[in-house]
């Protein structure tokens, strides 16, 4: 690892550097940015090896660091793993350019012919923990919507995230891009995170990617804008006309497919009237399937849960646990996911096409399903190549964030000699 001992000086000169790049990227060729992205496509397959055995070092680091097999989960990478970066970077690149997209257009009895198009944040800064798939994703995200990226990766990838950077590089070489474009801080050093969340004459917006931690340091020290990607405590309401063989498939779905991503659920709610029915099968279900249950008064009583603490309501486990709970009627779901819910995603099971409408007018998550697993809140399976992250606030983007939300727009106005009255 290169060894810094002048980290504002570092981070400055990454942010200038950040900063001239994206004044190119604001106006590149649309066949350009592809291109970088497919050979930077290419460039992961030929180095496969070398960006696995990267990661070998990286998870022996995080072993040896005590971290959970959950948190392990989120950081391994394989063949598989890496054929869905290769996909990513190849949906990305085929997208539509959002630079230049015109969202709204009109004319106004003055004369004035008025329209508002898509154009680059500019300088985007990522902060982000142990997933090194990140390193891509946002790489990939930023160049497509012409903003240039600074990415700081979690100390856990470290190795990881620098192999494949390099190929985001080689990609932007290739297609006679600038370098600067995809940046990454070359230290694990913490100091480097401080400096990136006050460099307001550089970066536009950061991105805080991560656990409760790291999101809540961001907010509270950032003085650059900040898209919040809050803890993903995401419940599932079953409902009364919930259907039980889709109820039991995607309950076990949504906890048991990859416990450490930000949709994994981590709540079940129960109506009371199926209760002592579905609600007994699914936590038997989860039991048999090694979740340890964190059951409220009414569902402790089952084999194999553990009552239920105050402490586990609105708690993220990023592991082989949920917290479940017998509420009596939708409302009261509805209340419970609002007092303890982080506004990322929540899913009703219901085949009554009147309770599902009420769940979603009356809940306001960043994602709301319906006899869905939650595991699908992710920008990919939205159909947007990848995503930089999910954001829960409500101003700008909101929900998998893509690389139209990694935009902003002008207005453009034109007139024929035309003067104001």
């Amino acid at each position: 690892m290169t060894q810094h001992s002048d980290i504002p000086a570092m981070m400055a000169d990454l942010g200038a550097r950040a900063k001239a790049a994206a004044a190119t990227l604001a106006f590149a060729d649309p066949a350009a940015k592809r291109a970088a992205l497919e050979a930077a496509a290419d460039a992961v397959l030929a180095r496969r090896d070398a960006i696995l055995a990267a990661n070998a070092q990286d998870m022996a680091f995080a072993r040896d660091k005590g971290l959970s097999p959950a948190m392990l989960d989120r950081l391994k990478l394989d063949e598989a793993r890496l054929g869905g970066i290769v996909a990513g970077l190849r949906t990305v690149a085929a997208q539509p350019d959002p630079v230049g997209e015109v969202i709204a257009e009109w004319d106004m009895p003055s004369g004035l012919h008025i329209r508002r198009v898509r154009t680059p944040l500019g300088v985007i800064g990522v902060i982000y923990e142990s997933r090194p798939n990140v390193t891509v994703d946002a790489g990939a995200l930023c160049l497509k919507a012409g903003n240039a990226v600074i990415l700081r990766g979690g100390s856990e990838s470290f190795h990881s995230s620098g192999a494949l950077h390099a190929c985001l590089v080689e990609g932007l070489r290739a297609a006679g891009l600038p370098e600067d474009a995809i940046q990454r801080v070359p230290t694990r050093d913490r100091a480097a995170v401080s400096e990136m969340l006050g460099m307001t004459d550089t970066i536009d917006v950061i991105v805080p990617r991560g656990g409760k931690g790291l999101v809540g340091l961001v907010q509270r020290e950032a003085r650059v804008p900040v898209f919040a990607h809050l803890e993903g405590i995401v419940h599932i309401y079953v409902d009364r006309a919930a259907d039980p063989r889709k109820a039991l498939e995607v309950v076990l779905n949504a906890k048991t497919r990859r416990t450490g991503i930000c949709g994994a659920a981590e709540c079940l709610l129960v109506h009371r009237d199926v209760a002592d029915t579905l609600g007994a099968d699914l936590v038997a279900a989860l039991v048999a399937a090694g979740v340890r249950v964190h059951a409220d008064e009414t569902l402790a009583g089952l084999p194999g849960t553990q009552p239920a603490t105050d402490a586990d309501w609105g708690r993220e486990y990023l592991d082989m646990d949920i917290a479940a709970r017998v509420v009596d009627d939708i409302d009261a779901a509805i209340a419970h996911i609002r007092r303890f819910g982080s506004g990322h995603t929540d899913a009703i099971l219901t085949e009554d096409d009147a309770a599902a409408a009420h769940f979603f007018e009356r809940l306001d998550s960043a994602i709301l399903m319906r006899n869905a697993s939650t595991q699908f809140a992710d920008g990919g399976e939205f159909g947007m190549g990848a995503e930089i992250g999910i954001a829960t606030g409500k101003l700008h983007a909101r929900g998998p964030v893509g690389a139209a939300q990694l935009t902003s727009f002008k207005y453009l106005v034109e007139g024929a000699g035309t003067i104001r009255a």
